[in-house]
């Protein structure tokens, strides 16, 4: 099983790039080659709870596409994001 944990950058359907921090991994069941993870945005907006997709950037531009499937509120000002892979995993 691949991972990957550390910077990362999302960007959602409407364009804009949201910074934060990425934890993800391959899956070992289900559809070959699919992945998934968490990603932790630096800063929470209306238009990031409110994601529904879009991409994951990695460090030397390593880009994959994602579906939101949740957002779970952490703390007052922090929101962590569930996310699904399709296609190749970008690690």
């Amino acid at each position: 099983m691949a991972t990957y944990s550390g910077p990362a950058t999302l960007i959602l359907t409407t364009g804009a790039r949201v910074a934060g921090m990425a934890s993800l991994n391959t899956n070992n069941r289900g559809a070959p080659g699919g992945w998934s993870g968490t990603f932790r945005p630096n800063e929470v907006s209306t238009e990031v709870r409110d994601a529904t997709g879009g991409q994951i950037e990695l460090p030397y531009e390593q880009v994959g596409t994602v579906a939101v499937t949740g957002v779970r509120r952490l703390l007052a000002t922090q929101v962590l994001m569930s996310l699904t892979g399709s296609g190749p995993a970008p690690f």
